[in-house]
């Protein structure tokens, strides 16, 4: 089972944000996560909130192992092929330890304050699917050409971190997934995620993919009792989810720090 820790930085000056990831490096947790908006979440909406791509480029250079990313990245705010020279930089910087993962957006709020057009649901997903293509052509292919609905590429090319995708919705977005991701994040309880792989199961199937090729993500609360969260692991292990996402938990450091003395080495066997 591997691990990452998400590092929330909403609310978080640098100094601190840097010692959570610092700390999840020298814990042995697998990646650190921070999220893709540009204010904090919840809490004071004027609170600190660094962004998400120039912040993981700066923790590239401070860290040596621990593998980075952000969870997840959303299509609507930024052009492919500039997302896909981001990632670029940050996975050379950090020597190839970049984690790239893609949704398709949904803070409405955050557009619209910002000037960010907010396409309609449906047209969301049709940019999730397109941009994995044009982030994939650019960073396999020499000289690649995309001609999209949405996006176009002419003659473009980069080189390629693990393609994410975090998808929930059975009938848009985990289709999307199953067709193109290295590594498909989910949430929910054990019975959601034993639907939701099977959906996933199913469409990667029908894309000529090995569902077992394609590894599986999802979150893990660390607030409950220990062998409630013990039990919640071992129920998602044994639905082939391999990678957990520690939540940042409300309780803060020493939870954090008991987890990973009691917990995580059971889970990281």
């Amino acid at each position: 089972m591997r691990l990452g820790l998400d590092v929330a930085q909403h609310h978080l000056e640098w100094d601190e944000l840097l010692r959570r990831v610092r700390f999840a490096e020298e814990a042995g947790f697998d990646g650190a996560w921070v999220f893709d908006h540009f204010q904090a979440l919840y809490g004071a909406r004027r609170g600190p909130c660094m962004e998400a791509w120039t912040l993981l480029a700066a923790l590239a250079a401070s860290t040596e192992r621990i593998r980075l990313g952000a969870l997840v990245t959303g299509v609507t705010y930024r052009h492919p092929s500039i997302l896909a020279t981001e990632a670029v930089t940050v996975d050379q910087v950090s020597n190839g330890r970049l984690e790239m993962s893609l949704g398709a957006a949904w803070m409405e709020d955050e557009h619209r304050e910002l000037g960010i057009p907010f396409p309609p649901r449906q047209e969301r997903f049709e940019r999730l699917e397109e941009a994995v293509q044009v982030v994939k052509l650019i960073m396999t292919t020499d000289g690649a050409t995309f001609d999209g609905r949405h996006y176009q590429l002419r003659g473009a090319s980069y080189l390629p971190p693990p393609i994410w995708i975090g998808a929930g919705g059975p009938r848009h977005t985990i289709p999307i997934a199953a067709r193109h991701a290295d590594v498909w994040h989910t949430f929910g309880s054990p019975p959601d995620l034993r639907r939701k792989s099977s959906v996933f199961d199913e469409h990667a199937k029908l894309a000529g993919r090995d569902p077992s090729s394609i590894l599986k993500a999802t979150d893990l609360s660390i607030s409950e009792p220990w062998d409630e969260v013990r039990s919640t692991a071992e129920a998602v292990r044994r639905l082939g989810f391999s990678y957990l996402v520690v939540d940042w938990p409300t309780e803060g450091w020493d939870r954090v720090e008991e987890f990973v003395d009691r917990v995580m080495p059971e889970l990281a066997r």
